[in-house]
């Protein structure tokens, strides 16, 4: 009967420890099993997994792509369409306001607002890029728009 408390690995499958350095007649002295001088030999002598032999590394013959812009502005993106969802008639739409009915995660982020969907009551909007399309729909509906 097997049981937690009398498993052990099958026969042969445990090998004791390689002493190296214990004399000649161990079989491991003199060199240890490093062969003969040479980088191998050394301690802390490998070769990293990336080294070609002096070949020009694949990392350096790849052409580079890519480019950051350290100048990037980020916004919090909001389509017409939220703001008929979470607001109502003559309300005042701010960063605040959108933070506070989920429309945007972060409250120090700029906000953009697009003209994807349609309104039909006006709004007093405050946000810091809107789109051409958003501006004509929004006093369309006799509303307003600021960029703070």
């Amino acid at each position: 009967m097997i049981s937690l408390n009398n498993l052990k690995p099958p026969y042969g499958a445990i090998r004791k420890k390689k002493r190296l350095g214990r004399g000649d007649g161990s079989g491991h002295g003199n060199t240890c099993g490093r062969g003969q001088k040479g980088q191998k030999a050394r301690s802390g002598g490998q070769v990293k997994p990336y080294f070609e032999g002096g070949q020009m590394p694949l990392y350096r013959r790849l052409p580079k792509r890519g480019f950051k812009n350290i100048f990037k502005e980020e916004f919090a993106i909001i389509n017409i369409r939220d703001l008929v969802k979470k607001f109502r008639e003559n309300e005042e739409v701010t960063p605040e306001k959108l933070l506070e009915v989920g429309l945007i995660k972060k409250k120090n982020k700029r906000i953009k607002l697009l003209g994807d969907g349609d309104i039909s009551f006006p709004l007093l909007i405050k946000v810091h890029k809107i789109s051409q399309q958003a501006k004509s729909k929004i006093e369309a509906a006799g509303g307003r728009v600021e960029v703070i």
